[in-house]
Formats: C-alpha cells, sequence, structure tokens
C-alpha cells in the first residue's frame, strides 16, 4: 500500500519538477531516505499528494532525486509511470504544451534564486509558483543542461489525424500560436486575487518603502505591525482600498492630512487549475496561469479533435455554465470577447460537432466548416470568404447523403439565405463558361491581329480591319473569308470580295460576336521554295528561295568556296515542273554545269535559280592534305613524317628516317593502325550482336579502343622494298622498332604466368612447364604463339621453331559456349568486305580468350 502511495507522489512530482528542479538552491536537498519518510509520515497525518509534492519542492527535492526514488518503488511492480506518460513523442509533446502553459515572465536564474529563498520557508506554494515562472519552452538558461525535459523549440509532432481541411481545427495546433497570456501587461482592475498570487505594495511621500509579498494558501499576507491581512478573492482595486486603510495605522495615507501614498499592483501570478474534457487530443487536467484563457487551456491539450466542435465549446464554473465559445467568431470577425479568463476549478468542455459541410471549386477557401443548425449556404459561402472572380454565381450543386441514397440539388442565387444545409453537405461552386459572348477575331495580313470586342464601334470587317490598324502590303484582295459559328455549335464560311469591300463598290460584311475574319496573304498562297547548296562551302544547307538568285549570289550565302573547292565544275540540279502535263516524263531532272573564274560562272551569265534548285560544288580532284606516319623505337630519326607518296611504304619510310640503330630488332618490330570509321562500326555491331556468347569476352575487348596492331615482318620489307611484305602506309600509323628482347612470356589458363628467358633449345611444352604447366580448363591444342612484330602462330607442344625472342604464349581458356567464335566469325563475314578486317576482329577475338 506504501509503495502504491509512493508512486502516486512521485509520479505527480516529476511532473511538476520538470519546472523547478533546477532552480532549487542545492544547500536544500534531502536524502532519499528523509524523502520517503516524509511522505510517509504526511499521508499517515491525512495531507493531500499536490501538498506534499509542493512542500517537497519546497525543500529542494530535485528531479534526479524523484526519478531515482520512482524507480526504486517501481522496480517491485516493473512499471515505469514516467516513460508511460511522457516517454512517447505525444507526450512530449504534451509535456512541452504543459510547460509553455506557466508563467513565461522570466526574470533570470539570480533573481530567482533570491525569489525562492526568500519565501521558500513561509510557503512551500510559493516556492513551487516561483519555479513554474521559469517553465518556459523557449528559455534556454535553465535548461539547457536539463536531460530530462522532453521538448526543444521546434515543430511539434502530432499523434491526431490531419484536421487541416476543416476550417478552425489547426489554430490550436499551431506551434507558434500558443495564446498565451500577456503578463507583462496593466493589471486588470477586476482581477481577483488568490494564493500564489504576489503583490507589491509601493509607498512614497513623507514614508518610501517597497512590500513584496505572495499570498499563502490560506489568503493572507502577513506585514510586519499589520498581521494577517486577508486579499483572497478581492479584485485589485479592492484589496487596494483595504490595505490603505490597514496600513494607514503605520503610514499617513488616508485622510486629508495624509503625507503619503500607496499603490498595488500585481507581481508574478499564480498557477491555477483547469480541465480540458471532451475532444481534444489530451484531456486531463493543467496548470496553467491565472490570467490564461479558454483558448490557451485548448492549446495546451493539443487541440482539438477531428471529431471536436469548435462552434460549442462549452466553459463550465462550479457546475454552471457561462460561456459557449465560437471560434468561426474569432477567425472570421476578429471577435475575441467570448475567449473568457479562466478560474481555478474551470471546466472547459469540447462537445463533437454537430454538422460538417465542405465547400469546393471556385470560392477563395475550399475547405470543410462546421455548421450549427439553421445556418444556410450564404453562411458557408460567407465562411468560404465568398466567391473566386471566376465563379459562377447563378446557381450552386449541393450534393447530400439521404436515408437510402444521394440526393443533388441546384440550389439558386435567390434561395442562398433560405436553403439551409445538413451534416455531410458537399457544395460545388462552378466556373463561368469558357467562351465569349462578344468576342470577334481577325487573323493574317493586318498589322494588329487579335481578339476584338464586338460593339457598335466593331460590327462590320472595315471596321475591324480599321482597328487591327489597318492591311499589309501583302494581304490577298481578291477573296477573304469570315468563319461563323451556327446555333448549332457547327461552322459555315462566308468568302467575300476583300478589295471591293475596301474600295465601296461592295457592301461591308456585318458581323456576329465570335466571328473570325482570316486574311490570307499573297506569300501564303503560294509556294516561295528553297534552293540547296551543298559540297565544298563553309555553310552547306538550304536557303530561303528569291527572285534573280544567282548561282554566285547563292554561293556566298553559303559562305563562300573552300579551299578544297573545284572551279572548274559546278553542277545545278532542276527538277521538273509542268503543271499542264498530262503524260510521265522520262526525265527526271535537269543539270546544268559551269566553271567559275574571277567568282563569276563562266558562259551562264543569264542564269538565275529557281525553286528547289540544288548546287553542287565538286572537290578538286588534285587537292590532298597531308597524311602523317610515324616512326619510334631503335631509329636513327625518329619522330613524325609526313607521306609524300600515295602508295609510301615501310622501308621509305625507314630509309626517309635515316635507317635502323645497329641495337635494333628488326624481326620484332611492329605497326599500330588507328581504326577507320568503318572498322570501329564492324567492332560494335560485332559485340553488341553477340548477345549472350558476349559475355566469353566481357571486358577484354574494349568497344571504345581505337587502334589495332598489323602483323608485319620488315625484315622481308628491307631486302625486298615494293613487294606485298612493304606495306603500304596509311594516316596514323605507328612503326615501332623495338630493341632485341631475350625472354618469352607465358600467359593464359596456365598453373603460374611466367616471363623466362629464351633458349633456342626448348620446345612450347617445356616453356609451359616452366609456368607450372597446364591449368585445369587449358584448351592445349587451341594454344598459339604471338610474336613481337604482331603475327600469330599455332603452338605445336613439340617444336621449337615457333619460339623466338620476346614473343608470348597464350594457353586460352575453354570456353563454356562454343558457338561464340563462330558466331564472331559469321557476324564479321557479314559484316566486312576486306580480307584485312576479317583478319583484324579475328586477332582481337583471340586475345580476348586467352
Amino acid at each position: 500500500m506504501f509503495n502504491k502511495m509512493i508512486k502516486r507522489i512521485t509520479k505527480t512530482l516529476l511532473t511538476l519538477l520538470f519546472f523547478a528542479a533546477l532552480a532549487v538552491p542545492a544547500s536544500a536537498q534531502m536524502s532519499d531516505d528523509e524523502i520517503l519518510s516524509y511522505a510517509k509520515d504526511a499521508l499517515t497525518s491525512g495531507k493531500s499528494t499536490e501538498d506534499i509534492v509542493k512542500e517537497l519542492a519546497a525543500k529542494g527535492v530535485t528531479m534526479e532525486q524523484a526519478k531515482r526514488i520512482q524507480t526504486m518503488v517501481n522496480s517491485s511492480t516493473g512499471s515505469n509511470t514516467f516513460t508511460e506518460s511522457f516517454g512517447s513523442a505525444g507526450g512530449q509533446e504534451r509535456m512541452r504544451r504543459m510547460a509553455g502553459t506557466m508563467n513565461p515572465n522570466v526574470r533570470g536564474l539570480e533573481n530567482f534564486a533570491s525569489q525562492f529563498e526568500e519565501y521558500s520557508e513561509s510557503s512551500p506554494t510559493a516556492a513551487v509558483a516561483a519555479a513554474a515562472a521559469y517553465a518556459n519552452p523557449y528559455t534556454a538558461s535553465p535548461y539547457a543542461a536539463n536531460p530530462y525535459m522532453p521538448y526543444a523549440p521546434q515543430a511539434p509532432a502530432t499523434t491526431q489525424p490531419d484536421t487541416s481541411r476543416i476550417y478552425g481545427h489547426s489554430i490550436f495546433k499551431e506551434y507558434d500560436l500558443t495564446f498565451a497570456p500577456n503578463e507583462n501587461m496593466a493589471t486588470p482592475e477586476n482581477y481577483k486575487l488568490g494564493p500564489g498570487d504576489e503583490v507589491f505594495i509601493d509607498i512614497w511621500g513623507a514614508n518610501e518603502t517597497t512590500i513584496s509579498r505572495i499570498i499563502s494558501p490560506d489568503g493572507f499576507i502577513k506585514i510586519d505591525l499589520c498581521g494577517p491581512l486577508t486579499l483572497n478573492g478581492m479584485t485589485i482595486k479592492e484589496a487596494e482600498e483595504y490595505l490603505r486603510r490597514k496600513l494607514g495605522k503605520i503610514y499617513s495615507l488616508t485622510g486629508e492630512d495624509a503625507q503619503s501614498q500607496m499603490k498595488l499592483t500585481l507581481g508574478s501570478v499564480r498557477a491555477i487549475n483547469v480541465n480540458v474534457m471532451g475532444e481534444v487530443t489530451w484531456p486531463g487536467t493543467y496548470y496553467v496561469s491565472s490570467l490564461s484563457s479558454i483558448y490557451h487551456a485548448l492549446y495546451a491539450a493539443g487541440g482539438i479533435t477531428e471529431l471536436g466542435s469548435v462552434r460549442n465549446i462549452l466553459l463550465f464554473r462550479d457546475g454552471k455554465e457561462i460561456a459557449n465559445v465560437d471560434v468561426y467568431d474569432f477567425l472570421i470577425n476578429g471577435n475575441v470577447a467570448e475567449d473568457v479568463i479562466l478560474k481555478e476549478g474551470d471546466v472547459v468542455l469540447v462537445p463533437t460537432y454537430d454538422m460538417l459541410v465542405s465547400v469546393g471549386g471556385k470560392v477563395k477557401r475550399p475547405m470543410i466548416y462546421e455548421m450549427k443548425e439553421g445556418e444556410t449556404v450564404k453562411n458557408v459561402l460567407d465562411f468560404a470568404g465568398g466567391f473566386k472572380g471566376d465563379a459562377y454565381k447563378a446557381n450552386i450543386n449541393l450534393l447530400r447523403q439521404s436515408e437510402r441514397e444521394m440526393q443533388l440539388f441546384t440550389v439558386l442565387e435567390s434561395q442562398y439565405d433560405k436553403f439551409q444545409v445538413m451534416d455531410g453537405d458537399s457544395l460545388t461552386v462552378s466556373p463561368v463558361l469558357d467562351r465569349f459572348e462578344n468576342r470577334v477575331e481577325v487573323k493574317g495580313a493586318v498589322y494588329r491581329p487579335g481578339a476584338y470586342q464586338f460593339c457598335e464601334d466593331i460590327n462590320t470587317v472595315k471596321k475591324l480591319i480599321s482597328i487591327a490598324d489597318g492591311l499589309k502590303g501583302d494581304a490577298f484582295m481578291n477573296r477573304a473569308i469570315v468563319q461563323r459559328e451556327k446555333p448549332d455549335f457547327t461552322y459555315e464560311t462566308i468568302a467575300f470580295d476583300l478589295a471591293a469591300v475596301m474600295n465601296g463598290t461592295a457592301a461591308d460584311v456585318a458581323l456576329q460576336a465570335n466571328d473570325v475574319l482570316f486574311i490570307s496573304s499573297i506569300h501564303d498562297l503560294q509556294d516561295m521554295g528553297s534552293f540547296t547548296v551543298s559540297g565544298e562551302v563553309a555553310r552547306p544547307g538550304t536557303y530561303v528561295f528569291a527572285a534573280n538568285t544567282t548561282v554566285e549570289d547563292a554561293i556566298v550565302q553559303a559562305g563562300g568556296l573552300l579551299e578544297s573547292a573545284s572551279t572548274a565544275k559546278i553542277d545545278i540540279s532542276r527538277r521538273i515542273k509542268d503543271p499542264a502535263s498530262t503524260e510521265v516524263s522520262d526525265t527526271l531532272s535537269y543539270t546544268f554545269t559551269y566553271t567559275i573564274k574571277d567568282g563569276f560562272i563562266v558562259g551562264g551569265d543569264d542564269f538565275v535559280l529557281q525553286p528547289y534548285d540544288q548546287i553542287y560544288v565538286r572537290k578538286s580532284p588534285s587537292y590532298n592534305v597531308q597524311n602523317h606516319v610515324t616512326v619510334s623505337g631503335e631509329i636513327v630519326y625518329p619522330g613524325l613524317y609526313a607521306l609524300s607518296q600515295r602508295e609510301s611504304r615501310l622501308s621509305d619510310l625507314v630509309a626517309e628516317a635515316g635507317g635502323t640503330t645497329k641495337w635494333a630488332y628488326v624481326k620484332g618490330a611492329k605497326l599500330v593502325r588507328q581504326m577507320t570509321a568503318e572498322e570501329k562500326a564492324i567492332l560494335e555491331a560485332t559485340l553488341n550482336a553477340l548477345g549472350n556468347a558476349k559475355g566469353a569476352i566481357e571486358g577484354l575487348v574494349d568497344p571504345a579502343q581505337s587502334e589495332y596492331t598489323v602483323g608485319i615482318d620488315l625484315t622481308a620489307a628491307l631486302e625486298n622494298p615494293g613487294t606485298d611484305a612493304d606495306v603500304v602506309l596509311r594516316e596514323g600509323d605507328r612503326l615501332i622498332i623495338p630493341e632485341y628482347t631475350n625472354t618469352v612470356k607465358i600467359s593464359g589458363n596456365v598453373m603460374y604466368p611466367n616471363v623466362v628467358t629464351f633458349d633456342g633449345k626448348m620446345n612450347v611444352r617445356k616453356y609451359v612447364t616452366m609456368a607450372g604447366g597446364y591449368g585445369y580448363k587449358a584448351k592445349r591444342s587451341k594454344a598459339y604463339v604471338v610474336y613481337m612484330n604482331g603475327t600469330v602462330a599455332k603452338a605445336r607442344g613439340c617444336s621449337r621453331k615457333v619460339i623466338e625472342p620476346g614473343c608470348e604464349i597464350i594457353v586460352p581458356t575453354k570456353i563454356k559456349d562454343p558457338t561464340v567464335l563462330p558466331t564472331i566469325m559469321s557476324i564479321v563475314s557479314a559484316t566486312s568486305s576486306t580480307a584485312s578486317m576479317l583478319s583484324t576482329i579475328y586477332a582481337l577475338i583471340n586475345s580476348a580468350t586467352k
């Protein structure tokens, strides 16, 4: 039984000490045993839990002690009241709002300590009230180091359904809108004093003094030489008159010969206990400032739930209803008269709503509104802020759910203030029609085409053209049309002679609403065409045709001739045009060929272009840009060389570079060639067409590569210049002549890929043995040798002749898909027409499978 009582005390104590623990002087603390003993004696004597908590707070019990004692008590019951009550996100928000209900008049930690020491001995209530004065969520100093404060200055987490669509429900959930009272304002004269209020008595004149007291729980203050003075229940004005009479016995404050004056003011106000019940987020009892109102209590309780009413909030005092608050009066009219100041023991009750009506469409504030019995469509529209500018106001559709099925009502404008709404009604305000009742439009060859008002001043064709600043010079005058919408929403076309109307020889054409006048341009009615310049010009392309354009004009428009252009042959192709022809012609086009001299065509002085002519500027057959090759390695003059002949060969390059050095290993020379665009396209097509088989060479063949090796025999080329062994060079080739290398590399599917010294007496099998032997998946019969010059030979196990210095023995791996290489070869064969390309791709795939 005792544990249950202590548990109840510590639960309440934790709540209050949230706001007081840090501010209590350390010297006043009690031990845990003293707290338990004190609580036991107090309960035995009949004291209430609230009185015990206040007394313990005044004696210096800290938050750490209260939590520690609760843990001790709960250890036998297996529960944690503190965590259950305030550990969740919703509980933390509740504590934040409870803190927000306390006195925000923070004076500073040093000032508070002096107040606490002055009043704690005479009034435990005063000590707790002073501590509560610091419980403000925006005061960082007292709580910066407090690990038990469950809130911070941030947006609260909500645990309730979203009620933002119901007008007025979110107002008590706003983080910055607390409705907290302003305690720095002048004290209201009708404010009634009670226990916990702090009063200041200022006396000046012949006597100068200031007396500060906090009203005790019994409702009095104690002043020397006057004894206890009861102030409980008095207004500020009544208390001031009462104290003037009582203090007049000591000071000269009354009578005609009074020599001093007195003023009573209110300091820190007391905290009162109010109940917030019904449809609120956290129903319960709250300690709030005695200046707090109904709205502040609703904020402290977390706001109104989706079932709660914001238009019928009840306030009960001493068992009687004293106020019925309609929040809409505050939100829409700014009336705060109904926001009644609370008193000790008040009950704020939020019942469920009577009716909810939704409004959508063209209103300024489409939301859900709470309505009272007897209110009409007009009231709903007023709450919604009225119509938008594009709203159709003549009637409104109202959807209603009856007992059996849905009903639709069309409420006329004359019925808005008479048609009463019901719970669940849904109003929809439609927009005005997307059409015009007084518009005409003009398009085409006028200076200001567009839409204009249809009125008496603009009701004929001539008047419409006049208001559009007149006709352009290219207007087609023989015929104009008016497109008219008929009553059945079909269209008719009215054609007329525009020239006759404009010069007055024909009657002006009358217009109707929504008519569209079309005036064509002469350019719209004929195909002006274009011409094309291609070939060796700076800006080849298609250009707009203009009359009397010559070939020279066209070339100038195309940026002029390039240096590669031929002036001996320029072709012009002209299409066949014979509108009167009735037979198919065998001729597809006419072609004219001219030469150019000094910028003018020879023999065609009177030749002008026609629409859709095509001019071809040919490249001069004798024009060639320099082609370069590179030689490096063991050569006398390595570097970049220009090819002087179309069939320059390897021997020519070596001779021009001064020949090889004495260290050159000519047999190992290799030629690296740049891929042409065609070759690169074939490689990419091959890899893309492989599909799943591509995985066998994934990562080994780079689709972005731009070079490949051409197997050459430079020794034979130098000994027999001009033969097939003496390869013809092309742009970008790189000849590399290495020095002698006396090693052999063994790679592929062997146990330990290795590089060993060349030995002319060893065969392929012995070299593989020096690499640890064949691997588990080695394809021995397909082993091959790659020489330094880029050529490849099949590796026979017992042969010594295939091995040369600097070569590489490659043992391929068995491929899971045996169709990979045949697939590759078939694709390459189908896409390439050159034997060199086939050998190149084959070498790439062979190297990819090593």
